[in-house]
């Protein structure tokens, strides 16, 4: 099917408004946070309804095109990156909260509902949606599920994958299904667990229905500063240890926290080589107790000031910082490229101190920001894409970083996904029999290969390729995309 028929079949299933082909309409969507990555997509299409979605994907199978999904494009690994061959499938106009039920704490949102919008509608009843990314003021939910995206309070209350009931899809087919159910718990394979931070490649998310906690009686932050990064890491394993379950628990170094206080003025001492954040959360007796035993562990630990917030204001402030902290990266540099990867909490002090070393062998500027609890990495580098080979190098450290986390036992992303960004690095973390299991799932799903084709899982022979540049050149290889 020829690209004008193709348009001309999709302006039948929608309103013309809703089909977009002029280049000035495409630019927006030619890429996603990631914006090193970018490409105009044949066409962009805005439906309103399931049942457009459902003839949308029905007519790209029938004719073999393929489609890529997209939410808010905040992601950040190149996920929602669209195909010049293919449709761009955004779902922004499905932002309705269908419905909220507070007897049994949950509510049913269309994808293109706000992360933050979901907490505000529901905070009338004293409840709230636990995951919240940085970017819960803009990020969309279908997008949260898509990358099973986390947030600074994941370590008590999980992931997105944690906080979900029931999901309805589109496959590529067109075929309309439910996975999950509103109980804690449904008959058959966990399909819904294995479509959260499917990135877009089994099916289109157009319904989610998520889990409601109750607002905690209290919840304060302790802030402590640090004159060496190394002791900040120690300190965050000495409070788990202590069994301790903070609602979060964060860390900044240095040029992160410079860069967050001159942009939001949180109060963060500018001094300091590193800061902890620990929010502890729960009844008024619980949070004063693990307060004080808290404030104990960081003092032990060789924190050099230790605040906690005096009030609801404060505490916002605190976080205010934290999640700022990404944009307020982004006023001291030209450019900068986020590292998202995990690692066992106990080898936090070792890899800090190895990330500082490659920062200098390098020479490129590093800005650690990340989820300490559960030892999610966000080290952010600093570059210029102007400069020549400035790029390269930058993905080149970013390589080392990712190999050093499946180095010491841990994963190439926490929660920003693999997208195109990382895909050579799941040479790294897998093996062909791993990957030859992820291609037979997607494969029952879509086994045309239709959707979000060449993200996530890379080819048995992208592997072979990245493996030999890797190990002749040292460098991070970056083929043509391929699709299965």
């Amino acid at each position: 099917m020829n690209k004008l028929s193709l348009i001309s079949s999709l302006q039948n299933l929608l309103p013309a408004e809703s089909v977009l082909t002029d280049p000035e309409d495409l630019h927006p969507f030619e890429c996603d946070g990631l914006a090193v990555y970018r490409q105009l997509p044949m066409v962009v299409v805005l439906p309103e309804t399931i049942e457009q979605v459902q003839s949308i994907m029905k007519l790209c199978f029938e004719h073999k095109v393929p489609v890529v999904a997209r939410g808010a494009g905040t992601g950040l690994s190149g996920g929602a990156l669209p195909l010049a061959d293919g449709v761009l499938l955004s779902l922004a106009k499905f932002k309705r909260i269908l419905n909220i039920d507070p007897l049994n704490a949950m509510a049913t949102v269309q994808p293109g509902v706000r992360n933050a919008a979901i907490s505000e509608a529901v905070a009338t009843f004293g409840l709230y949606y636990a995951p919240d990314p940085s970017s819960q003021i803009a990020c969309t939910i279908g997008g949260n599920v898509a990358e099973n995206s986390g947030g600074v309070h994941c370590l008590k209350y999980g992931l997105t994958v944690h906080n979900i009931l029931m999901l309805k899809i589109v496959t590529m087919e067109g075929e309309l299904l439910t996975l999950g159910a509103e109980t804690l718990d449904s008959s058959g394979y966990d399909l819904l667990a294995l479509m959260v931070g499917s990135e877009g490649m089994l099916g289109v998310i157009v319904e989610v229905t998520v889990k409601l906690l109750a607002k905690p009686e209290r919840a304060q932050v302790v802030l402590a500063a640090f004159d060496d990064v190394v002791k900040a890491g120690e300190a965050v394993g000495q409070i788990i240890a202590a069994g301790i379950i903070p609602a979060g628990l964060e860390m900044m170094d240095k040029l992160a926290i410079q860069a967050a206080e001159d942009f939001v003025h949180a109060g963060y001492p500018r001094d300091a080589e590193a800061i902890l954040l620990c929010e502890l959360d729960g009844t008024d007796a619980e949070v004063s107790e693990y307060i004080m035993l808290v404030r104990k562990i960081l003092i032990g630990s060789g924190a050099t000031e230790v605040r906690t917030a005096v009030d609801e204001a404060e505490r916002q402030l605190f976080w205010k910082g934290r999640k700022s902290a990404f944009p307020a990266v982004g006023r001291i540099s030209p450019d900068y490229y986020c590292i998202d990867g995990t690692i066992p909490r106990r080898h936090l002090p070792r890899v800090l101190q190895r990330i500082s070393e490659l920062s200098v062998e390098y020479n490129l500027p590093v800005a650690n920001v990340f989820h300490a609890g559960d030892g999610n990495l966000h080290p952010l580098i600093l570059f210029d894409a102007n400069k020549a080979g400035e790029l390269q190098r930058t993905e080149e450290l970013g390589n080392r970083i990712l190999q050093l986390c499946v180095e010491v036992g841990g994963t190439i992303t926490g929660e920003h996904g693999v997208g195109i960004e990382k895909i050579d690095q799941m040479c790294v973390q897998f093996r062909s029999a791993e990957l030859t299991q992820f291609h037979a799932v997607k494969a029952a799903f879509d086994p045309s290969g239709l959707l979000n084709p060449g993200k996530a899982i890379p080819t048995l022979h992208r592997c072979a390729e990245f493996g030999a540049m890797h190990v002749h050149h040292g460098q991070l290889a970056h083929p043509e995309l391929e699709r299965f």
